[in-house]
């Protein structure tokens, strides 16, 4: 060819051209053939005429490589309302135990940290250590959020004078266990409960009347008193950036909205608008009635101390091992899980009540535990958690055959000496019925302290 194009004359360059335009219709018409043939295109005749639409009535991707089966469940409480349920098993799992977490996050996407047929990848990365170990994993809405039933109420109380239905927390994590080990053919029929923050709240709740299946439980930086320290007021002083989490949580049933800025720094608007009444007013933010009970309740009063599940859960001890986790820079529930693992010691309960203090903001153990900011840890705190400690207790209550754990009693990170102790009790130093007792400190001049 290239020695025709080369020494043609004229004539014979219009015979090159016609040959080489039939020899493309023929390759085109060829490869549509060949296409047709293999299905990958329709007929020619059908696409003469215009599409309808290019979206098809339905779609299913296919999950044959998955590595793990997802399955979704409405499940009944005893008052009729329902649960949306996400129950995540490792493909081929028999006789595994199952973790909960119960949410007012949107179970669909804490269930879908990556979209993936990998359930390492798809779950949240604090739940690594577990699927490594084939445990089935559980997210469910709470009463009223996303896809569940029912009407919300934040951080609803115990049924009793703050709550006069016959349903709470307690009694719906006790209705979805009772109904997951009855129909979750691939597990061992024990479960365990894990969650931070709201998620710790509602673990807590299930402690106070946990269901026999219940083996073993973890609240991290659980919400536990909103008044004394967790969340809505710190020791009594309300925290305004909370608005938008009650705008986030209560004024849709799905994710609700921010609160819109006049400023770009925070403190400037809070300022802006004088008192915190006044930003509420400014916002509408007094429609929602979550905010209208705050308000109403500034002082600690018996709406406050009706909530306060560390006075509860010393009032009704359980006998589920449980590790309490606090964050020892947790910026928003400093309170719960020390004050509740406080008042179960002073009940006698420390023989399956354990305490960690790792050196983490908010809910940080569910992540990397390098550091807090310019502070550098000796390696990733979190993961050491999880994999050595964490992991461990829940198989000795989980997993049949599994060895004992060797849990410490107390186990807090040393953040002056940068490494993790196990210790026999906590406090070591307080005012009465420690080994030590409290010595004062003394601010001096020139930066001294004596």
């Amino acid at each position: 060819m290239e020695f025709l194009e080369t020494h043609c004359d004229r004539p014979c360059a219009a015979v090159l051209s016609r040959s080489r335009r039939r020899v493309r219709r023929f390759l085109s018409w060829l490869g549509t053939a060949l296409l047709t043939a293999a299905g990958l295109i329709c007929p020619y005749q059908a696409l003469a005429g215009q599409p309808q639409s290019d979206i098809p009535k339905g779609f299913t991707a296919p999950v044959a490589g998955y590595d793990y089966v997802k399955r979704e469940a409405m499940i009944p409480m005893r008052d009729g309302v329902k649960l949306f349920t996400v129950v995540i098993v490792p493909k081929g799992a028999t006789n595994a135990p199952i973790l909960l977490t119960r949410t007012p996050y949107d179970a669909s996407r804490r269930a879908a940290r990556n979209s993936s047929p990998h359930m390492l990848a798809a779950l949240p990365q604090g739940d690594d250590v577990f699927v490594e170990a084939g445990y089935i994993r559980v997210f469910q809405d709470v009463r009223g959020k996303y896809k569940s039933e029912g009407d919300y109420v934040m951080t609803r109380p115990v049924r009793g004078p703050l709550n006069p239905t016959g349903t709470d927390h307690v009694t719906d994590a006790y209705d979805t266990i009772d109904w997951l080990v009855k129909n979750t053919p691939e597990s061992n029929g024990r479960v365990g409960m894990l969650g931070s923050s709201y998620e710790g709240f509602t673990v807590v709740m299930a402690l106070l009347e946990p269901h026999p299946a219940l083996k073993v439980a973890a609240p991290a930086s659980p919400m536990v008193d909103g008044w004394m320290g967790d969340d809505w007021f710190h020791y009594g002083a309300f925290r305004q950036v909370n608005l938008d989490y009650f705008s986030g949580q209560t004024a849709k049933k799905d994710d609700g909205e921010t609160v819109a800025r006049g400023a770009y720094d925070d403190y400037e608007d809070f300022r802006r608008l004088g008192s915190t009444g006044d930003y509420v007013r400014a916002h509408g933010l007094e429609q929602l009635p979550f905010t209208q009970r705050v308000m109403e309740h500034p002082a600690y009063d018996a709406f406050w101390q009706g909530q306060a599940l560390d006075k509860l859960v010393a009032q009704h001890p359980s006998p589920v091992p449980t590790m309490w986790i606090q964050g020892l820079w947790d910026q928003e529930d400093i309170w719960g899980a020390i004050h509740c693992y406080l008042a179960l010691k002073a009940k006698g309960q420390t023989d399956h009540n354990y305490l960690v203090m790792g050196p983490w903001r908010h809910s940080q153990v569910n992540y990397d535990g390098y550091n807090l900011g310019p502070l550098k840890w000796e390696g990733d705190t979190a993961l050491q958690f999880r994999r050595d400690v964490l992991r461990p207790f829940f198989d000795q209550y989980l997993k049949t055959g599994a060895p004992r754990a060797g849990t410490p009693p107390v186990f807090i990170y040393n953040t002056g000496e940068n490494r993790w102790e196990r210790l026999k009790s906590w406090p070591l130093a307080c005012e009465q019925g420690c080994a030590a007792p409290l010595k004062p400190l003394y601010l001096q001049a020139a930066f001294g302290l004596g």
